[in-house]
């Protein structure tokens, strides 16, 4: 590992994933100790990740044939009636029209992803079953929920064990998200307070640098490791769930 200080060159390449293998996992380590920087590097991530999904379809679609250079240059070359030359201006307005249109519609059409939607998909999680008295867990049996969520991820399962904690596990379930199949663990402790740990495949963000997350009364953090995300959510501030975020990263990297 070399002796370079890390700059604002090395964060937005970083972000643009242009930086060798050993300069990223430089940058991965310095975010790790510079929470205030991750959170800002993190929101980098999912612009870029949100702009690339909401212009990708409009960049694969051809271009309007009005739109194309050459015949409007043709168009112009040849003698045309006033009034019919103020009809191509007007189509050709409409055109650009119809174009912005279609930007407009891929921008808003756009869903989260990276770190920014597994967040939202472990608050929903929790909002949903922590609350639930009657089942909040389908599977309670450790060996039958591991064995089932590995099959539905497709890849090896460890369940975090936070019994030193003061959080002992409930038990699990699969629950479907927009990016696929993600394994949700429950723990409680003697207060009856509850916590999720929804953890799942990432198609981006597949390294990242733990991040905190806040939703009105719902907390905690999500990072992503070797292409598999985790994010530990709970009631309350983030800050007080970082031993336990740091505790189920902890285990996770030595499966």
């Amino acid at each position: 590992m070399s002796n370079r200080p890390i700059t604002e060159d090395d964060l937005h390449a970083y972000v643009d994933r242009a930086l060798e293998p050993e300069r990223e996992a430089e940058v991965v380590a310095y975010l790790e100790k510079h929470s205030d920087v991750a959170k800002r590097i993190a929101a980098f991530s999912d612009q870029r990740d949100l702009l690339r999904s909401a212009l990708l379809p409009i960049a694969e679609e051809p271009l309007p044939p009005q739109l194309n250079l050459a015949r409007i240059i043709e168009s112009q070359r040849r003698p045309r009636a006033p009034a019919f030359r103020w009809a191509i201006a007007a189509m050709l307005l409409l055109s650009i029209g119809g174009l912005s249109g279609w930007v407009i519609r891929g921008a808003t059409q756009v869903s989260t992803s990276g770190l920014t939607a597994l967040a939202q998909e472990a608050s929903e999680s929790y909002r949903v079953y922590a609350s639930d008295h009657i089942r909040p867990v389908e599977l309670r049996d450790s060996t039958e929920l591991v064995q089932w969520v590995s099959s539905q991820l497709r890849q090896p399962a460890k369940l975090p064990d936070l019994s030193k904690s003061g959080y002992r596990l409930m038990g699990g379930r699969v629950v479907p998200t927009a990016h696929g199949p993600a394994a949700m663990f429950m723990y409680d402790d003697d207060h009856g307070e509850r916590l999720v740990v929804l953890t799942r495949p990432m198609t981006s963000d597949q390294n990242a640098p733990m991040a905190p997350l806040a939703g009105g009364d719902v907390g905690g953090f999500s990072w992503a490791d070797g292409g598999m995300g985790y994010s530990l959510v709970g009631h309350g501030a983030a800050e007080s769930l970082r031993p336990l975020a740091n505790e189920v990263r902890k285990q996770a990297r030595s499966i």
